[in-house]
């Protein structure tokens, strides 16, 4: 009979999943910008932004304001290693005139319970930051204030809603400042709804709890969401809490073909009709009156009690939640429920006391399955953000019906694994959550405040003010000059040197030409066809050869006859050798010229360690090589070094650019000069484009004031100590480095990766710059650089990567900001060469750095507007400067020889 009767009550598994759709539905609407306002779930970002870690410490108050009692904590926690905390607690009766009265009779008293405490515990003394568990709807904007939205459960006090909660307690606070000065002075620190206190309580014990769930006087549940989809708080960098607030799922009419005759009944008789309609099928403080009605309409038709109504049947709130978990006692049989329905007036038959046990079954067994429906959306959720096959993960939980109803944790695990089967589930019972809670939320807040300013001390001495590039600036311009002049220049570290390459393309080249690239562990020779006139073009043909380690490091014959070998199997399979086509050699090495063909190499870098080669002519070795093959013969014009390439390739498309720029592994730019400005060649006529290897910038000490702890460590530990400071702060090959030695100060520090170095850290070159581009980009998200880090053998929680990514920031937007404080003084130096109150040119870009970091780009052009306001630059980023570019140089150095000639 019972069965047929209350058969809406009864939810198969088809209609739980039915509601789990329905209430990730919701969710995704409270967290989105536009459906928030019409949303019933409200999704309220609560800017806890970090669960423990167990570093935190201290010594913490905390008051817990929503429940039936009002309750002061004292926390202590201790950083031992065991994770151990102690709590002192005080409760106080919240009369229902402080509830149902006047904001600030509440609040006072709040403040004087909370001032009682202070002096029971004798702590005036001491000033100890608050956490302040308001268990209302709030909404928030920061950590430490919020507005209450709505009362629920028993509260109805006016001249509240709509008002900052934390601001009334510290006016409250404020007026008792007479009494003894400290009190005032409590901090309130943290805002924390109760679901959050549970979590954080939880999570304390926990690593892996990032769901709060309460089933009492009120039902909510609280996790923590990606940052990325909500659209309510700025940010996409990390987590953040949830306080869903769902006691109002259905509010809108979503659950209506769910509700029975007696849910309707009751909410018409509550104090907020209408309003939090789940939580009203949930939670302990409805099911007692629910189970009234359904027992009085039973009465009424003759089902129970021969018919016999009496008062308590007809009286609102007589049966209590206390009672149904009583009912439901089995392994008492049936006396409890006899015992019970007697004291009501109601004299049960056998037949009576079994019918009622099982309406307080249904009755409570509805309340589990729809509160499993809802958390098993909150879980499924959590582990498609983590984009996990299978999760393992903790909810922590808290309140009466959980912890009291003798079968209602179990029933709600057991619908729970059924509904998620891909969910390991760890259901942990919160001790002391709200009070503990806050108080957790708080030290969190506190160590996270702490982190921020050494994270903030670290990284200060990367960000350069204005004033400071202008500096560097003034200082590249004065290098420059110094290298230009015959008296300094044999001294001067930014070497200048003259290229003999004296004009840029005009677009009557025409011909064939042979290009040679060396400047890495490939080599590469093409052939370029250049068509002038009307027809306009560039055609190229490359192969690329390997150079094996042992002719890298053998002797140079050995070097240069591979070299020739490589080029006798190009010409052969372009089937062109017999011809002697003009050749433009790229050779990305220092080199002094004192003619566009003659090239002595300075020194080898980039592990290059042929011997007899340094202070030879390279265009002469070449030569020799091809006279010792004796098959071919080719006319070897200009030895050309990647950056003069690059300005070369860009100079073909746009006549306006006249510097060239590499940002990549390397950093380096020429530019076209007055010959009257170049003291060391001889003659004052047109122009020739110097190469500045302004990498050396700063050799001298002259940028030592912005050089960090870390620039000096990576200097120290490179293959070329004290040389090419300026290119160790700006290029692509040592920014990981600069990264990966503040990670392992900062892991010191205890900052990052739980304090662990691993061996991974401590390896030189792990961290290489593809990946600093990898971090940084905005499309990626938290989980992404995780894996990132994962890939480096470093296991990072959510809030390191947050940090890297910080970190990686700091180091690549100076190195953009350095370079474009030279790439200023050069332009500005180029306008005053034209004598022009303002200058259009364009730059010339290669390098991976410029091309593939997701900011380095803008950061420089930026840079460059910001300290040359008077200068037009235009960046063009170049295609092939070391191939094409030779060509175009080739090309160009042959049309100027036939003008002379």
């Amino acid at each position: 009979q019972v069965d047929r009767y209350l058969y809406h009550m009864r939810l198969s598994d088809d209609v739980l999943l039915d509601v789990m759709a329905r209430f990730q539905a919701e969710m995704v609407k409270g967290l989105g910008r536009d459906t928030n306002p019409t949303a019933t779930v409200k999704m309220l970002p609560s800017f806890v932004r970090s669960l423990p870690d167990g570093s935190e410490k201290g010594d913490f108050l905390a008051v817990d304001l929503g429940g039936s009692q009002f309750r002061a904590h004292r926390v202590k926690v201790f950083d031992d290693g065991k994770q151990s905390s102690q709590l002192e607690s005080k409760f106080y009766p919240t009369p229902k005139e402080v509830i149902q009265g006047n904001g600030a009779e509440l609040f006072d008293y709040v403040a004087d319970c909370l001032l009682d405490f202070i002096e029971t515990k004798n702590l005036k003394h001491k000033k100890l930051p608050l956490g302040f568990t308001f268990s209302f709807p709030c909404k928030q904007t920061k950590l430490e204030e919020g507005v209450l939205l709505a009362w629920t459960k028993h509260f109805k006090v006016r001249g509240v809603q709509e008002t900052d909660v934390v601001s009334s307690l510290h006016k409250a606070l404020q007026k008792h400042k007479a009494s003894f000065v400290p009190a005032g002075d409590v901090d309130v620190l943290a805002l924390v709804n109760d679901t959050v206190g549970t979590m954080m309580t939880c999570g304390y014990d926990d690593p892996r709890c990032e769901v709060g769930l309460i089933i009492g006087t009120g039902t909510n549940a609280c996790y923590m969401e990606e940052m990325r989809h909500i659209d309510l708080v700025e940010g996409d960098e990390g987590r953040m809490c949830i306080n869903t607030e769902w006691g109002a799922f259905g509010d809108d009419g979503a659950l209506d073909d769910l509700r029975t005759e007696f849910d309707r009944e009751l909410d018409l008789g509550s104090l907020n009709p209408g309003k939090q309609l789940f939580e009203k099928m949930i939670s302990s403080l409805y099911l007692g009156e629910l189970v009234r009605l359904i027992l009085l309409k039973m009465t009424k038709e003759g089902l129970l009690f021969n018919g016999k109504v009496s008062t308590a049947l007809l009286t609102k709130g007589k049966i209590e939640m206390k009672h149904v978990s009583a009912m439901e006692k089995y392994k008492e049989g049936l006396s409890n429920t006899r015992e019970i329905l007697t004291e009501l007036n109601l004299f049960p038959s056998e037949e009576d006391c079994i019918a009622v046990q099982h309406v307080c079954t249904i009755v409570s067994f509805r309340s589990a399955n729809l509160c499993a429906a809802a958390l098993a959306a909150i879980l499924t959720r959590l582990r498609e953000n983590k984009k996990l096959l299978r999760m393992r993960t903790t909810v922590g939980i808290d309140g009466g019906l959980y912890k009291t109803h003798p079968q209602y944790a179990k029933r709600l695990h057991k619908v729970v694994r059924r509904l998620v089967p891909n969910c390991d589930v760890r259901f942990l019972l919160s001790v002391s959550g709200s009070g503990k809670g806050a108080a957790m939320v708080t030290a969190v807040a506190y160590r996270l405040a702490a982190q921020r300013k050494q994270i903030d001390a670290a990284l200060a001495p990367f960000l350069l003010s204005l004033e400071t590039l202008r500096e560097v600036k003034n200082k590249m311009r004065t290098e420059l000059e110094y290298g230009l002049k015959r008296e300094t220049q044999a001294s001067a570290t930014v070497k200048m040197l003259p290229t003999y390459v004296c004009g840029t393309p005009d677009g009557t080249e025409k011909g064939k030409f042979l290009a040679l690239d060396l400047g890495g562990t490939n080599f590469r020779v093409l052939l370029v066809k250049i068509r002038s006139g009307r027809r306009r073009s560039v055609q190229m043909y490359n192969k690329i050869f390997a150079i094996p380690l042992e002719i890298m490091q053998g002797t140079g014959e050995e070097l240069f006859d591979h070299i020739v070998q490589c080029i006798a199997d190009f010409l052969e399979y372009m089937g062109i050798k017999g011809a002697r086509l003009p050749l433009g050699f790229t050779f990305s090495f220092p080199c002094r010229q004192a003619s566009i063909d003659k090239g002595t190499l300075v020194g080898w870098t980039k592990g290059f360690k042929a011997t007899d080669c340094e202070g030879e002519d390279v265009v002469d070795m070449l030569r020799e090589a091809i006279r010792r093959r004796n098959e071919f013969d080719l006319d070897i014009v200009a030895v050309v070094n990647d950056t003069v390439g690059t300005m070369m390739t860009c100079g073909y498309e746009d006549p306006n650019c006249e510097i060239g720029l590499i940002a990549g592994t390397g950093s380096n730019v020429c530019y076209m000069e007055d010959m009257k400005n170049i003291e060391i060649v001889e003659g004052n006529e047109g122009k020739m484009c110097i190469n500045t290897e302004w990498g050396g910038f700063g050799d001298n000490g002259c940028i030592d004031n912005i050089r960090t702890k870390y620039d000096i460590e990576v200097d120290e530990g490179s293959l070329n100590p004290g040389k090419q400071r300026y290119e160790k702060m700006t290029s692509g090959m040592y920014l990981g480095e600069i990264v990966r030695q503040i990670l392992i100060d900062l892991t010191k520090q205890g900052l990052l990766f739980r304090g662990q170095i691993s061996e991974s850290l401590r390896k030189r070159g792990i961290f290489e710059t593809k990946f600093l581009s990898q971090i940084e980009s905005d499309r990626l998200a938290l989980l992404q650089v995780r894996r990132i880090l994962q890939q480096l053998g470093l296991d990072s929680t959510c809030d390191d990567s947050i940090i890297v990514k910080e970190v990686c920031g700091a180091v690549s937007k100076r190195a953009a900001q350095l370079c474009g404080a030279g790439l200023a003084a050069i332009v500005e130096k180029k306008r005053e060469n034209r004598g022009v109150e303002h200058l259009q040119i364009t730059v010339g870009v290669d390098g991976t750095l410029y091309k593939l970091h997701p900011h380095f780009s803008r950061v420089l052009r930026e840079t460059v507007k910001e300290l040359a306001p008077q200068c037009d630059v235009t960046f063009m980023l170049s295609e092939d400067g070391s191939g094409k570019g030779a060509a175009l140089i080739t090309a160009v150095a042959k049309r100027l020889h036939n003008v002379g000639q």
